[in-house]
């Protein structure tokens, strides 16, 4: 499965569509890895290769993140990263409870 499709782009706000808003931007995509707790919330998208967004891992945090890194990065047990394909788009507010 590729991580992000023509059709998801679409929906997406370009960069700093959304600016301005806050806690209330809303997060369009979550990505996560199966086999840690780290999951990527995407809330903006350049069209190629950066998203804004808040990322879980060690602690929760609003910051730019790549679609080639997470197409290259592995879990602990070599899993890639997946989308959530029944992921509701959700406030960031939601998301930093």
């Amino acid at each position: 499965m590729k991580l992000i499709n023509e059709e998801i782009k679409a929906k997406l706000p370009k960069l700093f569509e959304q600016d301005g808003k806050g806690l209330n931007a809303i997060a369009y995509i979550k990505f996560f890895t199966p086999d840690s707790n780290w999951i990527w919330y995407a809330t903006e998208f350049d069209g190629k290769d950066t998203f804004f967004g808040l990322v879980d891992g060690f602690c929760k945090e609003l910051g730019y993140f790549s679609l080639s890194e997470l197409e290259n990065v592995r879990g602990p047990l070599g899993l890639k990263i997946e989308r959530d394909l029944y992921f509701v788009p959700t406030t960031l507010e939601e998301l930093m409870k």
